[in-house]
């Protein structure tokens, strides 16, 4: 650029060879006069722009190369980070994983071992029912000489065949045990002591069974109304009788005396449901069955069926002796036949237990240690 220089300007006119010269006017006239430069100067002020120019150049072509360099190192450094970032989270994705299978793998070996302790635990209580059953066996064992009911003669006996017998205080009639009470209920009350005593009220099925029963009442009995309660009803529905388990009372074995039964209601409104029999007047009378009111006490009759203590065989003895047959000890009958099954179930049961337990023991701790020392590798890895 050029300097810019303001100045008063005279203007001179000339006549002739005078020189006049014209003052100023009263306002003054201010003009621009450029100043250009020497031809000189021109070169100097061009090299200085051409150079500044040029340092210019080389200063950008330096620094675009350098901020390239700087911008890739970024960039690659970012990636760097990106992949890892990615590795790890794939590496802690794949613990999160075995983590959760891990612990899948320890509930089912707990639910195993919960099984296998309820497995236990059903063999110790079956075991235990073994014992008590086998601590019932040998008091039968010891009872077995102390029966009431003896077994039958060695001439009546066949081989196979078995002795039965009944508890102390109950009679026995063929496969049959019978208690007659000295005591006196009410039918429902007489009913739930029979069940207590395993058994229930009579049910008469056969005309043989009506006279064993009708003997024995008839000697027994103290004076007429001194009757037993049978297993018979019609409470359910009125006119229809139902023996205790629920059969109906077959007409051609019924025992009914004279105009029985009469549903008498004098001593009671709701008549007479349950019925009793007992004849003390009248010996071999089998029609000796009257109904009366299912709340007046009376004595009972309860059966039920004979238990099967030993088994009898027939030994053969050398020509010219008399055979007979004689009854096997009673412990050996019962461990032959019924303690030597229940100790060889409970030998195969125990058996196949402590195997089983055995093996998932050796199994759960390979498989706990290893998962153990995996888990820990993977951990002081990452």
């Amino acid at each position: 650029m050029s300097d810019v220089v303001y100045s008063d300007v005279k203007f001179t006119t000339a006549r002739g060879n005078d020189k006049e010269v014209t003052s100023p006017p009263e306002e003054t006239t201010y003009s621009e006069i450029k100043t250009l430069q020497t031809a000189a100067e021109q070169p100097a002020a061009s090299q200085q722009v051409e150079s500044n120019k040029r340092s210019k150049v080389t200063s950008h072509r330096v620094s675009l190369p350098v901020l390239s360099v700087l911008l890739t190192a970024a960039v690659i450094g970012l990636c760097v980070v990106c992949f890892e970032y990615l590795q790890t989270k794939k590496t802690l994705q794949t613990l999160k994983d075995e983590n959760e299978t891990m612990t899948k793998n320890l509930q089912t070996m707990k639910d195993e071992n919960e099984t296998m302790n309820k497995t236990l635990q059903t063999l110790k209580d079956e075991n235990e029912a073994i014992r008590k059953n086998l601590t019932d066996r040998l008091s039968e064992i010891k009872q077995c000489t102390r029966l009431q009911h003896m077994c039958p003669k060695p001439t009546e006996v066949r081989n196979n065949e078995t002795c039965l017998k009944c508890e102390e205080g109950w009679e026995h009639h063929g496969p049959t045990c019978y208690y007659f009470s000295i005591n006196k209920s009410t039918w429902n009350q007489s009913r739930e002591e029979c069940r207590g005593r395993g058994g229930d009220l009579v049910q008469i099925d056969s005309r043989e069974e009506q006279t064993f029963l009708e003997k024995n009442v008839r000697n027994k009995m103290k004076e007429s109304e001194d009757r037993f309660w049978i297993g018979l009803t019609d409470s359910v529905k009125e006119g229809r009788w139902l023996w205790v388990d629920g059969s109906e009372l077959d007409k051609s074995l019924s025992f009914w005396s004279g105009k029985e039964p009469d549903d008498w209601k004098v001593q009671n409104p709701d008549g007479e449901d349950c019925v009793r029999m007992g004849l003390k007047e009248r010996s071999g009378d089998l029609w000796s069955w009257f109904d009366k009111s299912c709340n007046m006490p009376h004595r009972r009759i309860c059966e039920k069926a004979a238990q099967t203590p030993c088994h009898v065989c027939e030994e053969l003895q050398t020509e010219g002796q008399r055979s007979h047959q004689r009854e096997w000890p009673c412990w050996l009958s019962v461990v032959s036949w019924q303690l030597l099954p229940l100790l060889f179930t409970v030998s195969v049961s125990l058996r196949s237990f402590i195997h089983l337990h055995s093996l998932w023991k050796e199994a759960a701790k390979k498989n706990l240690c290893n998962d153990f020392y995996f888990f820990k590798d993977k951990n002081q890895s990452f």
